[in-house]
Protein backbone atom coordinates (compact mmCIF):
# COMPACT_ATOMS: atom_id res chain seq x y z
CA UNK A 1 0.00 0.00 0.00
CA UNK A 2 3.15 2.18 0.53
CA UNK A 3 3.71 2.50 -3.42
CA UNK A 4 -0.21 3.60 -3.66
CA UNK A 5 0.20 6.20 -0.83
CA UNK A 6 3.20 7.74 -2.08
CA UNK A 7 1.72 8.67 -5.94
CA UNK A 8 -1.67 9.60 -4.23
CA UNK A 9 0.81 12.02 -1.33
CA UNK A 10 3.74 13.47 -2.23
CA UNK A 11 4.48 13.80 1.49
CA UNK A 12 2.95 10.19 2.83
CA UNK A 13 5.48 10.15 5.06
CA UNK A 14 3.37 12.35 7.54
CA UNK A 15 1.58 9.07 9.39
CA UNK A 16 3.65 5.85 10.11
CA UNK A 17 4.56 2.76 8.77
CA UNK A 18 2.46 1.17 11.95
CA UNK A 19 -0.83 3.60 11.00
CA UNK A 20 -0.15 2.32 7.34
CA UNK A 21 -0.38 -1.86 9.02
CA UNK A 22 -3.41 -0.37 10.90
CA UNK A 23 -5.16 0.94 7.18
CA UNK A 24 -4.44 -2.60 5.86
CA UNK A 25 -6.01 -4.42 8.46
CA UNK A 26 -9.16 -1.74 8.19
CA UNK A 27 -9.44 -2.26 4.73
CA UNK A 28 -8.99 -6.42 4.74
CA UNK A 29 -12.13 -6.14 7.01
CA UNK A 30 -14.33 -3.43 4.99
CA UNK A 31 -13.64 -6.44 2.36
CA UNK A 32 -14.99 -9.22 4.50
CA UNK A 33 -17.72 -7.43 6.02
CA UNK A 34 -18.60 -6.78 2.07
CA UNK A 35 -19.99 -9.77 1.24
CA UNK A 36 -22.81 -9.99 3.83
CA UNK A 37 -22.83 -5.76 4.43
CA UNK A 38 -23.53 -2.94 1.84
CA UNK A 39 -20.62 -0.85 3.19
CA UNK A 40 -19.59 0.80 0.08
CA UNK A 41 -20.78 0.61 -3.70
CA UNK A 42 -19.66 -2.73 -5.10
CA UNK A 43 -18.40 -1.03 -8.10
CA UNK A 44 -15.98 0.88 -5.54
CA UNK A 45 -14.70 -1.91 -4.00
CA UNK A 46 -11.82 -2.94 -6.66
CA UNK A 47 -10.94 1.03 -5.81
CA UNK A 48 -11.11 1.01 -1.62
CA UNK A 49 -7.50 2.44 -0.84
CA UNK A 50 -7.84 5.42 -3.69
CA UNK A 51 -11.39 5.56 -3.48
CA UNK A 52 -12.20 5.62 0.08
CA UNK A 53 -9.55 5.25 2.12
CA UNK A 54 -6.84 7.45 0.70
CA UNK A 55 -9.59 10.32 0.07
CA UNK A 56 -10.43 9.93 3.83
CA UNK A 57 -7.15 10.19 4.72
CA UNK A 58 -6.49 13.79 3.02
CA UNK A 59 -8.82 14.97 6.34
CA UNK A 60 -5.90 14.09 8.51
CA UNK A 61 -3.64 15.31 6.41
CA UNK A 62 -4.87 18.73 6.42
CA UNK A 63 -5.85 18.88 10.28
CA UNK A 64 -3.57 16.43 11.98
CA UNK A 65 -4.27 18.16 15.07
CA UNK A 66 -5.88 15.72 18.08
CA UNK A 67 -9.09 17.06 18.18
CA UNK A 68 -12.55 16.05 19.97
CA UNK A 69 -14.44 14.76 16.90
CA UNK A 70 -18.46 14.27 15.60
CA UNK A 71 -18.20 11.98 12.07
CA UNK A 72 -22.09 11.97 10.69
CA UNK A 73 -23.26 9.11 9.43
CA UNK A 74 -20.36 7.19 9.76
CA UNK A 75 -21.41 3.82 7.10
CA UNK A 76 -17.67 2.26 6.74
CA UNK A 77 -16.04 4.97 8.41
CA UNK A 78 -15.24 7.40 6.12
CA UNK A 79 -13.74 9.56 6.87
CA UNK A 80 -14.00 9.62 10.60
CA UNK A 81 -12.46 6.19 11.41
CA UNK A 82 -9.39 7.01 9.75
CA UNK A 83 -9.08 9.98 11.14
CA UNK A 84 -9.24 7.76 14.58
CA UNK A 85 -6.89 5.06 13.57
CA UNK A 86 -4.48 7.79 12.76
CA UNK A 87 -4.83 9.74 16.18
CA UNK A 88 -3.84 6.16 17.86
CA UNK A 89 -0.37 6.84 17.30
CA UNK A 90 -1.11 10.48 19.17
CA UNK A 91 -2.85 9.05 21.89
CA UNK A 92 -4.61 12.39 21.98
CA UNK A 93 -8.03 13.47 20.15
CA UNK A 94 -11.05 11.26 20.03
CA UNK A 95 -13.84 10.58 17.26
CA UNK A 96 -17.41 9.95 17.87
CA UNK A 97 -18.61 7.81 14.88
CA UNK A 98 -22.46 8.44 14.81
CA UNK A 99 -24.38 5.55 12.70
CA UNK A 100 -27.45 4.40 13.22
CA UNK A 101 -27.61 1.46 11.22
CA UNK A 102 -26.58 -1.61 14.20
CA UNK A 103 -24.98 -3.52 11.13
CA UNK A 104 -22.69 -1.17 9.97
CA UNK A 105 -22.13 -0.41 14.03
CA UNK A 106 -21.27 -3.38 14.63
CA UNK A 107 -18.44 -3.55 11.86
CA UNK A 108 -17.51 0.14 13.35
CA UNK A 109 -16.44 -1.44 16.68
CA UNK A 110 -14.84 -4.31 15.26
CA UNK A 111 -12.45 -2.16 12.90
CA UNK A 112 -11.70 -0.05 16.53
CA UNK A 113 -11.03 -3.29 18.30
CA UNK A 114 -8.73 -4.53 15.98
CA UNK A 115 -7.16 -1.02 15.15
CA UNK A 116 -7.01 0.58 18.24
CA UNK A 117 -8.35 3.40 16.63
CA UNK A 118 -9.92 6.29 19.16
CA UNK A 119 -13.28 6.29 18.25
CA UNK A 120 -16.29 5.21 19.99
CA UNK A 121 -19.78 4.51 18.15
CA UNK A 122 -23.50 6.29 18.86
CA UNK A 123 -25.52 3.82 17.03
CA UNK A 124 -28.67 7.01 16.80
CA UNK A 125 -29.43 9.23 14.43
CA UNK A 126 -27.29 12.13 13.81
CA UNK A 127 -30.63 14.52 15.07
CA UNK A 128 -30.34 12.61 18.34
CA UNK A 129 -26.43 12.70 18.79
CA UNK A 130 -26.15 15.97 20.55
CA UNK A 131 -27.65 15.30 24.12
CA UNK A 132 -25.07 12.66 24.05
CA UNK A 133 -22.01 14.80 23.44
CA UNK A 134 -20.08 17.00 25.27
CA UNK A 135 -17.94 19.71 23.63
CA UNK A 136 -17.33 19.27 19.71
CA UNK A 137 -13.94 20.77 18.10
CA UNK A 138 -14.61 19.32 14.67
CA UNK A 139 -17.27 17.70 12.26
CA UNK A 140 -16.65 15.48 9.29
CA UNK A 141 -19.08 13.91 7.04
CA UNK A 142 -18.53 12.30 3.22
CA UNK A 143 -21.32 11.16 1.37
CA UNK A 144 -24.08 11.57 3.78
CA UNK A 145 -26.58 14.54 2.39
CA UNK A 146 -26.62 18.23 0.34
CA UNK A 147 -24.62 20.64 2.19
CA UNK A 148 -28.07 22.30 3.28
CA UNK A 149 -29.17 19.34 5.14
CA UNK A 150 -25.52 18.97 6.56
CA UNK A 151 -25.12 22.89 7.67
CA UNK A 152 -28.83 21.78 9.79
CA UNK A 153 -27.25 18.96 11.10
CA UNK A 154 -24.51 20.58 12.76
CA UNK A 155 -26.03 24.54 13.28
CA UNK A 156 -26.92 22.93 16.97
CA UNK A 157 -23.07 22.12 17.22
CA UNK A 158 -21.79 25.63 16.28
CA UNK A 159 -24.42 27.43 18.35
CA UNK A 160 -22.57 25.13 21.39
CA UNK A 161 -19.15 26.31 20.14
CA UNK A 162 -18.73 29.23 17.62
CA UNK A 163 -15.04 27.94 17.18
CA UNK A 164 -15.98 24.25 15.85
CA UNK A 165 -14.58 23.19 12.42
CA UNK A 166 -16.72 21.81 10.17
CA UNK A 167 -14.94 19.45 7.12
CA UNK A 168 -16.86 17.57 4.57
CA UNK A 169 -15.98 15.96 1.60
CA UNK A 170 -17.68 17.10 -1.24
CA UNK A 171 -18.32 15.62 -4.83
CA UNK A 172 -18.41 17.25 -8.66
CA UNK A 173 -21.72 19.22 -7.80
CA UNK A 174 -20.28 20.81 -4.71
CA UNK A 175 -20.53 24.35 -6.57
CA UNK A 176 -23.88 23.99 -6.93
CA UNK A 177 -24.79 22.46 -3.37
CA UNK A 178 -22.27 25.84 -1.93
CA UNK A 179 -24.70 27.80 -3.82
CA UNK A 180 -27.65 26.46 -2.75
CA UNK A 181 -26.54 26.55 0.86
CA UNK A 182 -25.81 30.19 0.91
CA UNK A 183 -29.40 31.22 0.63
CA UNK A 184 -30.26 29.73 3.96
CA UNK A 185 -26.97 29.99 5.60
CA UNK A 186 -23.91 32.11 6.73
CA UNK A 187 -20.63 30.63 6.48
CA UNK A 188 -16.99 31.16 5.70
CA UNK A 189 -15.76 28.50 3.11
CA UNK A 190 -12.13 27.32 2.19
CA UNK A 191 -12.29 25.15 -1.27
CA UNK A 192 -9.53 22.47 -0.69
CA UNK A 193 -9.30 20.08 -3.98
CA UNK A 194 -9.78 16.59 -3.81
CA UNK A 195 -6.25 14.08 -4.71
CA UNK A 196 -8.72 11.50 -5.02
CA UNK A 197 -11.09 12.83 -8.10
CA UNK A 198 -10.61 15.89 -10.10
CA UNK A 199 -13.77 18.65 -9.21
CA UNK A 200 -14.60 17.34 -5.89
CA UNK A 201 -13.53 18.55 -3.10
CA UNK A 202 -13.27 18.52 1.22
CA UNK A 203 -14.86 21.79 2.06
CA UNK A 204 -13.33 23.67 5.26
CA UNK A 205 -16.54 25.89 6.75
CA UNK A 206 -16.39 27.83 10.06
CA UNK A 207 -18.75 30.52 11.48
CA UNK A 208 -21.76 28.68 10.33
CA UNK A 209 -24.97 30.51 11.54
CA UNK A 210 -28.41 30.60 9.89
CA UNK A 211 -29.76 33.55 7.86
CA UNK A 212 -32.27 35.69 9.33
Amino acid sequence: MMDISKGFFSDSDFVSRETWGKLNVYADLVRKWQVSINLISPKTLPELWERHILDSLQLFRLKPEPLTWLDMGSGAGFPGLVTAICLAEQGQGWVNLVESNNKKAAFLRQVILQTGARASVLPIRVEDARVKLGKIDAISARALASLTELFGYAAPYAEDNPDVQIWFHKGLDYIGEVRSARDLWCFDLVEHQSLAQDGSAILEISNLSKRN
